[in-house]
């Protein structure tokens, strides 16, 4: 315990770009460590690639196969013997839910207590969170080849890839990754409520991102601002109107989560579908579409409302998904996107978008979408009953 009250210190008072050097220090000074290294997924979750000083990256390794990936998946550490009296620990770095990477540590077999890496691993992947604000180190080693302008503007504009507390467990994913321009998701989590946006913003390159960055922000600035739902998107019409007078508009699908009842108000406005998987059955979510933000000048917009339960699993795509056409012009459709969902019912949310999106690289037989593509998984459990 006062080895991880040391390294917790230690990691709060390192430079940014120094905390595996620091954790490499006290892991090898009080274990007994020879071999520290962290490895974060790629904006695209598809590799894994250990954090080093550009430009002397290493290999990437894949998020989906072999004991990393495996374990990636699962988010379950594990222990094997690499000599006699040695071990290498795998050990998942994830903070809320949201999984940045591994970190693999090589340490005598009687010095290895799994807890306590989980909770290095744990304290280690806080900081990574925090330090993203002052180095781009961590953000460099995140991809395997540079972003175009408008995808850095969206990936920075993202609360995260995913989030869990009890209540719900979230996933999301945008592809194609390195050269996302209009498609975007936002949360915020309360203490009662989970608002989330999904947002798909005409146009291509940085029209589109910047488009999407001026739809985001004053959703945001009305929601903290104690605005309803229904106001927020009316301000955020407004706003969008005032700068591009109907040129361009956003499609977004508003949501705000009661935790305690699982009553959820909507406000539709644009493309953004929703399917809901309950009790094995698939089905699309019907809303009353309304006029995507930013048309026409100060748009009305009505709340709707539906109800979730306990076990339910929400997917909301945007068109990028439901709209994409095969290389022969067939529609990727309904039933196909209903299939996919059925087929990773027993995925956690986390692992649901990139799931979907695999699928329907399958189903086009081409390595990335035409489109946009964007793909949220929401997992309801709802308040525990008093």
């Amino acid at each position: 315990m006062k080895t991880l009250l040391a390294l917790e210190r230690a990691l709060q008072r390192a430079a940014p770009h120094q905390l595996l050097d620091t954790v490499r220090d006290l892991l090898a000074r009080h274990w007994d460590a020879t071999l520290v290294e962290l490895l974060l997924a790629d904006y695209g979750m598809t590799v894994l690639q250990p954090v080093t000083i550009p430009p002397y990256t290493g290999k990437p390794i894949s998020a989906f196969t072999g004991e990393l990936g495996r374990l990636f998946g699962s988010q379950d550490s594990t222990v094997r013997e690499v000599a006699p009296g040695r071990v290498e620990a795998l050990v998942p770095v994830t903070v809320r839910g949201d999984r940045l990477g591994v970190l693999r540590v090589t340490l005598p077999a009687e010095a290895c207590d799994v807890e306590q890496l989980e909770v290095v691993a744990g304290v280690l992947g806080r900081e990574l969170v925090l330090s993203e604000r002052d180095t781009d180190l961590y953000l460099q080693a995140r991809r395997t080849r540079r972003l175009t302008l408008a995808a850095e503007l969206q990936w920075q504009l993202l609360p995260a890839r995913a989030y869990a507390r009890p209540e719900y467990e979230l996933g999301a994913q945008l592809e194609p990754a390195y050269n996302i321009h209009g498609d975007n998701f936002d949360w915020c989590a309360e203490a009662d409520y989970l608002t989330l946006t999904v947002t798909n913003g005409m146009g291509e390159g940085i029209d589109a991102a910047l488009l999407t960055n001026l739809a985001v922000n004053a959703l945001r600035n009305a929601r903290r601002g104690g605005t309803a739902l229904a106001g927020q998107a009316a301000l955020t019409d407004q706003a969008i109107y005032a700068h591009y007078r109907g040129r361009m508009h956003v499609s977004t699908l508003l949501l705000r989560f009661e935790l305690s009842t699982g009553r959820v108000e909507v406000v539709d406005a644009g493309s953004p579908q929703a399917w809901l998987l309950r009790d094995g059955t698939v089905s699309l979510v019907p809303f009353d579409a309304q006029l995507p933000l930013g048309m026409v000048d100060e748009t009305p917009y009505d709340v709707q409302h539906m109800d979730v339960v306990r076990g339910d699993r929400l997917l909301f795509v945007s068109d990028g998904i439901y709209d994409a056409a095969s290389a022969e012009g067939e529609k990727y459709g309904e039933r196909a996107l209903a299939r996919a969902l059925t087929d990773t019912r027993l995925l956690p949310a986390a692992q649901v978008p990139a799931a979907v999106l695999r699928a329907l690289e399958d189903w086009r037989g081409t390595p990335a979408p035409a489109d946009d593509a964007m793909v949220v998984c929401l997992d309801w459990q709802g308040a525990e009953a008093e």
